[in-house]
């Protein structure tokens, strides 16, 4: 979707604000986060910056061997002026690979595909909440966009997670246009999208192109049924890795106090013997 000029002055505006407002909830002050060298890391870093200072703002690097495209990642840190670092992951990611290797055959028959891919984007988040819970005052942002959240094109307990997500309401090309609005230059705006894991771009491995995706979000407008029918299947069979962990509701009451309202809706609807279907929200 185009954005006018006014209604992304505005909207950034009220993300800027929002973003000091959740760090605040967070209970912290820096922000830590993993620079890709794409543009939602870049933008998200960008924004950070905005709201919080350069100096709260840190950014981690971590090449899993060789990464082609690392020099945009050390760009983007040098145009923003913030902190970072590099932590090459092969030796985290090799070590676990052996260590499944040993149980070959024993437990499991082979190591995955899907084990191998989805490995990186784990050992990463997990290197960036070691880092931030070394910082004071510090948390882990994310930086996923709504278009891929909505196919699901994420790892859970990996890129799905984060203190916080600025731009996973915003579709990629709504990314791009902040990023312009934002003056941070062309070249991390444009660069194809990759996972960095098969040596594809998002959209081979997607099977269609984000501009298509894109308007079907925000437009409800798709001319090719066979891509509606995979955005669709994708869309609804990776909500689970959206979702709270489910949990089993004994029959036993809850009388303490839930500010998060986690955990009492069933108990306490059962035990005021009320339907929850006709509780008023």
């Amino acid at each position: 979707m185009e954005l006018q000029k006014d209604k992304i002055e505005t909207m950034i505006q009220k993300l800027i604000e929002w973003i000091r407002e959740m760090m605040k909830a967070a209970g912290g002050s820096k922000a830590v986060i993993g620079i890709s060298g794409g543009k939602d890391s870049s933008i998200v870093a960008a924004l950070c910056v905005k709201a919080l200072g350069k100096e709260n703002v840190i950014g981690v690097l971590m090449p899993d061997g060789i990464q082609k495209d690392i020099d945009y990642a050390y760009e983007i840190c040098r145009f923003l002026d913030i902190s970072h670092a590099t932590v090459p992951i092969n030796p985290m990611t090799q070590a676990f690979l052996d260590s499944l290797e040993i149980i070959r055959d024993e437990l499991i028959p082979s190591v995955s595909k899907q084990t191998k891919l989805n490995l990186p984007p784990r050992v990463r988040m997990t290197l960036l909440y070691a880092i931030s819970q070394s910082i004071g005052g510090s948390r882990v942002i994310n930086t996923s966009n709504l278009s891929e959240d909505w196919v699901g094109y994420v790892t859970t307990y990996g890129d799905t997670t984060g203190a916080f997500a600025p731009i996973a309401m915003l579709t990629t090309d709504e990314v791009i246009q902040v990023g312009r609005y934002l003056d941070i230059p062309e070249k991390f705006l444009v660069k194809p999208p990759e996972d960095g894991l098969t040596g594809k771009t998002d959209e081979d491995v997607l099977g269609f192109f984000y501009d298509t995706l894109n308007k079907y979000l925000r437009e409800g407008i798709i001319e090719d049924k066979p891509t509606k029918g995979t955005i669709d299947l994708l869309h609804k069979s990776s909500r689970f890795k959206f979702l709270p962990i489910p949990m089993f509701q004994p029959d036993l009451p809850m009388r303490a106090v839930d500010i998060a309202d986690i955990y009492h809706k069933e108990v306490r609807d059962k035990d005021k013997g009320t339907d929850p279907s006709s509780r008023e929200e």
